[in-house]
């Protein structure tokens, strides 16, 4: 049989035990966990309109969103603590029971505050969710699965990215959207149903873990003050609460070198290790897929698209992301792995880059036709590489108690630098004479993020001491 051949027959092997009967379940779990999260950010995005003309509060409107990261950052700094007091099974119900009430209280409110209560709620549990189900892959699978299930567990976001607005759509259309929360905590209530039959209930046995308080002060200050400059009319405070929330990011990494009770594991600051560039290179690509935020705007202004075709736009990227994972979650030959994952960010840069040269007024359809080409495989870049520096993530320490925080602390990762990619990416279009000019700075800029990328992933793919 070919090399080939061969090589495929094991992805189809570990894909065909990944999501048979021994481990089918805890994925369903895990996986539809991150899944509801992610449909929830795109849900309520296309709701919130309906929902504002019906109980009011239209000034707090972008607090909805804001609440509910900051809350998602608050709550995935203390999924390790989580986990040594209650175990995994208590974890995970007690993520999904948050998540479910909070949801519940968002279907029921009867005026924003309320509302913003529940996507408080809503944000803490699912923070908790989308840390489990990274933490809990490493406790769950064994580590030849390892990459798949990483694959499976963030290709939810891609997920979320089709389903979220198409459902949320639905719903606004008709009137109805209380009725879209109640279908999630329909769903959630389902998840949390089978959660005993498949995820443990026997704790981690390791040193007792505390609550890293100024830590978690640090990066949720850090999370509030660029979510806030994302939503600030003036420029230059935008960039000014952006500067402010990467130094409050800089003061927390100083912080985590030497505090007694971390968010990161202790050996990430081991001299030569290579975890601390293994989450840099999550950093840097989670910036960059927030470009994603404002290409359906480029669509609608640049490409005269509707505004449902400029939805499928801005869900390229996403796809190329799904694409990417699952075609290259199976490979194990070491230099495979390190091809692929230098080989990731380098694709990222090379398709903003051309989506940066591309963007014009008035664009043709072979025009947006390369567009979409581009995001892909920006998007397949991304893919291609995050299940890999998932499991170089999960892998770098061998204790549970800190492995689980290095698996957790993929989350926290990627929710702060979404944070941080989001505002600024609307600093850059707001620096744009037009909308061609911010177009073209953004995915300009975002390239660079990328391309220092490859770097970071060549740093992180070194053999360990």
């Amino acid at each position: 049989m070919a090399p080939t051949d061969t090589s495929t027959t094991r992805l189809d092997r570990g894909w065909r035990q990944l999501l048979g009967p021994d481990y089918l379940g805890p994925m369903v779990v895990l996986a539809g966990g991150v899944a509801l999260y992610a449909i929830n950010i795109y849900l309520t995005t296309s709701l919130l309109p309906s929902a504002v003309d019906e109980i009011g509060g239209a000034r707090f409107y972008a607090w909805a969103t804001t609440i509910f990261l900051v809350a998602s950052v608050i709550s995935a700094v203390l999924v390790s603590r989580l986990l040594a007091v209650a175990g995994p099974r208590g974890a995970y119900l007690a993520a999904i029971g948050l998540f479910a009430a909070g949801t519940v209280v968002c279907a029921a409110a009867p005026d924003m505050f309320v509302l913003l209560a529940g996507r408080g709620l809503q944000g803490f549990g699912g923070g908790l969710l989308s840390g489990l189900g990274y933490a809990l892959i490493r406790s769950t699978l064994p580590q030849h699965l390892w990459a798949r299930a990483s694959a499976l567990v963030s290709g939810m976001w891609g997920v979320g990215t089709f389903v979220g607005p198409a459902l949320g759509g639905v719903f606004a259309q008709f009137g109805a959207w209380r009725l879209a929360f109640v279908v999630l905590a329909v769903l959630a209530a389902g998840i949390a149903a089978i959660v005993p039959r498949y995820i443990t209930g026997e704790r981690i046995e390791g040193p007792r873990v505390g609550v890293p308080a100024v830590s978690m002060l640090l990066l949720s200050a850090a999370a509030l003050l660029v979510s806030v400059a994302g939503i600030a009319t003036n420029v230059a405070l935008t960039a000014l609460g952006v500067a402010a929330g990467v130094a409050l990011l800089v003061v927390f990494v100083a912080h985590e070198r030497h505090a007694g009770t971390r968010v990161l594991p202790a050996v990430t600051f081991t001299p030569g290790n290579t975890l601390k560039w293994t989450y840099a290179t999550f950093a840097l690509l989670a910036v960059a897929s927030t470009a994603e935020t404002f290409v359906p705007l480029f669509g609608q202004r640049l490409g005269g698209l509707e505004p449902l075709a400029a939805g499928f736009l801005g869900a390229a990227l996403a796809v190329g992301w799904t694409l990417g994972e699952i075609s290259s979650a199976g490979a194990s030959r070491r230099s495979t792995v390190r091809a692929l994952v230098v080989a990731g960010p380098a694709l990222v840069a090379i398709g903003f880059l051309v989506a940066a040269a591309t963007q014009r007024e008035g664009a043709t359809a072979w025009v947006i036709g390369v567009w979409v080409a581009a995001l892909v495989l920006g998007g397949a870049g991304i893919g291609m590489a995050w299940p890999h520096l998932s499991t170089f993530a999960m892998g770098a320490e061998h204790d549970e108690v800190e492995g689980g925080k290095a698996a957790a602390a993929i989350n926290t990762v990627q929710l702060v630098s979404n944070a941080v990619g989001s505002a600024s990416a609307g600093v850059l279009v707001n620096l744009g004479g037009t909308m061609a000019d911010s177009a073209r700075l953004l995915f300009g800029f975002f390239a660079a993020f990328a391309a220092a990328g490859v770097l970071t992933a060549w740093r992180s793919t070194r053999p360990r001491p």
